[in-house]
């Protein structure tokens, strides 16, 4: 849960802010226009995957704000080349617009994602979800923050125990065809009830922060772009995200910015059913 706090007094978090509402509120005007029936641009990527003009102007504003306040990082975007990043010790990890199929299906569970990789691994993360007009902010070593630049009000996440009676939320992608879902559900069952929780893109890791989902199980692939800021804050709560085999994500260091399946977890207890579940469903053999 996050409860309310003072700003912090940390430079580098209050510079980032001003940037992510303003993106975030380019990205929700092109929301309102596209949701209007305006005139839009969606083209198709080399991998068939949708980009917008949204993507692109973000993307294109984000970068510009990056490169006056961070002059010395690259960033790493999926709208952006990145052919040079093997030469990037550090690095921004950008996705202007995530859940790009949630924007077009008029769906509001879209989110910028801004992430510090240094060494590989995830120092800095930010999720802004424009549709809400809050961010989460912060550290891999701190309790994350939640800003509302609507109310410019701030929030602090706060560790609270759970029951392990009460139902196991689990987060999914909408509209979750795979078998391996149910799989991985049933054994679960066995024990304890199960509220499935559907939502689209990084959101899900929002969802996490707040309580809303304990476990989110992940059997297709997705980009380094989509996990890094939600795998910073679940590690800065006491949760993680990890592969399949149990071992956390590093970044910027494969032959690919693909990701292989993960298990996402909220706290340590979930972490254990989570990959009790795994092994029982039989997914891995």
């Amino acid at each position: 849960m996050f409860v309310k706090t003072l700003a912090p007094q940390d430079n580098f978090i209050l510079q980032l802010v001003p940037v992510m509402a303003q993106a975030s509120q380019i990205l929700l005007e092109e929301y309102q226009n596209y949701c209007a029936g305006g005139e839009f641009n969606i083209q198709e990527k080399i991998d068939d995957s949708p980009v917008t003009q949204a993507d692109l102007k973000v993307n294109r504003f984000i970068i510009k704000k990056l490169a006056e306040l961070t002059p010395d990082l690259p960033v790493l975007s999926e709208e952006s080349d990145y052919s040079a990043r093997k030469d990037w010790e550090r690095c921004w990890m950008l996705d202007p617009l995530d859940g790009t199929k949630e924007f077009i299906h008029e769906r509001d569970e879209f989110t910028i994602n801004l992430s510090l990789i240094e060494n590989h691994e995830t120092t800095f993360a930010i999720i802004a979800v424009p549709c809400e007009q809050v961010m989460y902010i912060g550290y891999r070593s701190q309790l994350p923050y939640k800003y509302s630049f609507s109310r410019q009000e701030w929030f602090q996440y706060q560790v609270e125990s759970h029951s392990l009676t009460t139902p196991v939320q689990i987060g999914l992608s909408h509209n979750s065809k795979n078998p391996k879902y149910k799989n991985f559900i049933e054994p679960i069952l066995l024990h304890r009830e199960v509220t499935r929780r559907e939502a689209g893109s990084a959101y899900k890791f929002c969802m996490m922060l707040e309580g809303e989902i304990d476990i989110y199980p992940r059997f297709h692939p997705t980009s380094e772009w989509d996990t890094s800021s939600g795998q910073a804050f679940l590690e800065s709560i006491g949760g993680g995200l990890m592969t399949l085999e149990g071992k956390p994500f590093q970044y910027n260091q494969r032959e690919t910015v693909l990701n292989n399946g993960f298990i996402a977890f909220r706290d340590q207890d979930y972490k254990t059913i989570a990959y009790d579940a795994l092994r029982l469903s039989g997914i891995l053999d």
